[in-house]
């Protein structure tokens, strides 16, 4: 993606920027990813955080000019709760230390944020194919966009890209972001929370290379793919739950009606109970699926105060880091 000679300079006049980089066992790479967004975006400010790297992560970076600040709590997830935490600033821009995000999409991402037209921008690889051509670890595609599908399905939002590690967000959108995954379910964590509290959400194709020779992916497929699917329903329940336990009631009724249809039908022909289990198991599902029921009903009061608190916490952010 070409950037015009005086954006960086452009973007730094205006404002802030802090370039996050989460890091763990980088060595290969972080020297370069450290020098190309100090390029792209000079007057920056480019913050490492070691996750107890043993391979001298932290101490490249800070040859090559970054802040570097440690992490001991082991995950990604933990890492970005302690930036947004630690740091400061109008704009923030996350990427990934292993050198296959281009810090000269580093403009493009930012724009929408200057323009006040986004509050969460995402560096999406697929649109343009090149993950696809690039990344040849089995599964990768698959499991993204089963992610892809399930939030448009459970909260009616269609990302090109969740998985990405590539974002820009505002300080609004950061100091009132309540991260609780600790690992690299991070990215689902930070889209679902994005569509469910309505935040404005653009998206800018990226150009995406794999990792160089010599560095090693930290992501496990299965069992980080299980944490992203578990951090899906987690948050479903938390944000949605009277869709959730109306389904499950619904269900419950169902099979209850499954059980106890062939009770009341022999009963209306013989006026006996014969089965009386197969009554009992009827009349237990559906009322377990009104009380699942209920137990929406009274959640979703619950989560409607919740967000009407932080409407108002946003409120009060605004205040303190919006529009400056």
């Amino acid at each position: 993606m070409e950037q015009t000679a005086d954006a960086p300079e452009t973007l730094e006049r205006a404002s802030r920027v802090a370039v996050l980089v989460p890091c763990y066992n980088e060595a290969v790479t972080i020297g370069k990813v450290v020098d190309d967004f100090r390029r792209v975006l000079p007057d920056a400010t480019v913050y490492v955080y070691d996750n107890n790297s043993s391979d001298g992560t932290g101490d490249i970076a800070r040859e090559h000019g970054a802040v570097v600040r440690t992490e001991h709590r082991q995950g990604k997830g933990n890492v970005v709760r302690q930036m947004m935490r630690d740091i400061d600033a109008d704009y923030y821009l996350m990427v990934d230390g292993d050198d296959t995000y281009p810090a000269e999409a580093a403009p493009a991402l930012l724009a929408p944020l200057l323009a006040d037209e986004a509050d969460m921008v995402v560096g999406d690889r697929l649109s343009n194919g090149t993950y696809g051509q690039e990344n040849d670890r089995a599964f990768h595609g698959f499991g993204n966009d089963l992610v892809r599908v399930l939030i448009k399905w459970i909260y009616g939002f269609e990302f090109s890209d969740v998985m990405t590690g590539y974002r820009a967000y505002n300080a609004v959108f950061a100091k009132t972001m309540p991260v609780l995954s600790p690992g690299f379910e991070i990215e689902t964590e930070l889209s679902i929370h994005a569509v469910d509290k309505r935040w404005r959400i653009a998206e800018v194709p990226i150009d995406y290379r794999d990792r160089p020779e010599g560095s090693e992916s930290k992501l496990s497929t299965f069992s980080d793919g299980m944490k992203v699917l578990l951090m899906i329903m987690s948050l479903f329940k938390d944000y949605r739950p009277l869709a959730l336990f109306s389904w499950m009631a619904l269900l419950l009724c169902v099979l209850g009606l499954v059980a106890g249809v062939p009770v009341i039908w022999e009963f209306a022909q013989t006026g006996l109970v014969p089965k009386l289990p197969s009554a009992l198991l009827a009349v237990a599902l559906v009322f377990v699926g009104v009380l699942s029921f209920s137990c929406g009903l009274i959640l979703d009061t619950v989560v409607k105060g919740t967000r009407k608190e932080y409407e108002l916490e946003v409120l009060k952010a605004y205040e303190r880091y919006g529009r400056r």
